[in-house]
């Protein structure tokens, strides 16, 4: 089936997949080639996609997916794969947004600042970023199974 990630920016992957995990607001969604026709709406996740003994990982932000049972379309805010993602500014967003949920009491500010590190998580998560020790991933499919 064939596979769109589209982020206000750019069109961030386009290909041939074998199957796909989003992070749907109803949890973890699995799609096969032949899905029935289903539209989902995103959050902050990791997104999984499989092409052939490859697997690629990206950092997503809220969005939606579009499925038919030929192609898959992904409108995401952000969508970021391993070797895009800037470690250093990912935990400096994650530190920031634990100081403001230590410090403040206003609603507003505590929803945003759980947003942001939410987000901040996930990317370092799709970085392998591990105890200030990652160096990051790189942005190329890795191989699964036997070669």
């Amino acid at each position: 089936m064939r596979l769109e990630i589209v982020t206000p920016d750019r069109l961030e992957f386009s290909g041939d997949v074998e199957s796909i995990i989003a992070p749907s607001v109803s949890g973890y969604i699995g799609i096969l080639p032949g899905h029935i026709p289903l539209i989902a709406r995103l959050t902050v996740g990791v997104l999984t996609v499989r092409t052939g003994t490859s697997r690629l990982t990206l950092a997503v932000s809220e969005g939606y997916m579009e499925v038919s049972p030929s192609k898959v379309i992904i409108l995401a805010e952000a969508a970021e794969m391993p070797g895009e993602i800037d470690v250093e500014r990912a935990l400096a967003a994650k530190r920031r947004a634990e100081e403001i949920l230590a410090t403040s009491k206003e609603h507003v500010v505590l929803a945003r600042a759980r947003a942001s590190l939410q987000k901040a998580i996930n990317r370092l998560k799709v970085a392998k970023y591990q105890d200030g020790s990652g160096e990051g991933s790189p942005s190329v499919p890795e191989k699964i199974g036997r070669e």
